[in-house]
């Protein structure tokens, strides 16, 4: 996204684009790519950005974390490595083990709390996600 700024006539601004996060930014070590890697489908309705930890429902289908429900997405298996906006079921990408992320790149409901995160991280950690704080 480029800004133009408005200064005295005569002035000359430098213009300033914005980058999203990539998986680089996410994604600090990995096993295999082979290993660390499933391809899963995302459930309809789903709008994901690269690096929202996510849960596998009674369907078998990838929804964003719900550490309230008792579908199975109250339990983290991975985090997405795109951006998804699945209008139709999808297929796509998750890191499931073997994995270190930075924090900061990390992607998590607006309503958790730091304690149902830390339950999250736990999760993660059983897989072998390591979640570390990154620059």
């Amino acid at each position: 996204m480029a800004v133009k700024l408005k200064g005295k006539k005569g002035e000359k601004f430098m213009s300033c684009i914005t980058e999203q996060n990539n998986l680089g930014d996410l994604l600090k070590y990995e096993a295999s790519n082979l290993y660390s890697r499933d391809q899963i489908t995302v459930a309809k309705g789903q709008n994901l950005k690269l690096g929202t930890v996510v849960g596998r429902d009674k369907d078998d289908l990838i929804k964003i974390i719900n550490l309230a429900a008792t579908d199975g997405t109250q339990t983290a298996i991975g985090v997405i490595t795109s951006d998804v906006n699945a209008t139709e079921t999808t297929k796509a990408v998750i890191i499931t083990r073997i994995a270190m992320l930075a924090d900061h790149a990390v992607v998590w409901p607006g309503n958790i709390t730091e304690e149902q995160k830390a339950a999250a991280i736990k999760q993660l950690e059983a897989r072998g996600i390591i979640i570390r704080k990154g620059v």
